[in-house]
């Protein structure tokens, strides 16, 4: 079993930055990468950016490109994401994601931990 346990996250003006990050215990071995989902309410989980353990390019999502930075580092089995110019639309519970196999759909995603509530006001 995987565990995934977040940090960070709480409230910012608009404009302001904001980091969290992800540490992952357990059976993370045979792992691809990991990432970060965000969810909003009423809104569907989505998909905000994706790192792997093998150092290829990180992906983003596109309403968060040139304003987040998606690192790691495997010797810790963390994942950070240090997100820029915050916007009310930003606001949601941010999820850690740890998937097995290459891509960032939610179907993707093996572990999930137990979200983070980022909430920027405007």
């Amino acid at each position: 079993q995987v565990r995934l346990v977040e940090s960070g996250g709480g409230l910012v003006q608009a404009g302001g930055s904001l980091g969290l990050s992800c540490v992952a215990s357990g059976r993370t071995f045979s792992s691809y990468g990991m990432g970060w989902f965000r969810q909003a309410p009423g809104k569907e989980r989505e998909f905000v950016a994706g790192i792997s353990w093998s150092g290829g390019p990180a992906v983003y999502a596109d309403a968060v490109k040139g304003r987040f930075t998606i690192s790691r580092n495997n010797a810790k089995n963390t994942v950070y994401v240090q997100m820029n110019s915050l916007k009310p639309e930003d606001t949601a519970v941010y999820y850690c994601a740890l998937t097995r196999t290459a891509g960032w759909s939610r179907s993707s995603v093996d572990y999930w931990g137990q979200g983070t509530q980022v909430t920027v006001s405007s």
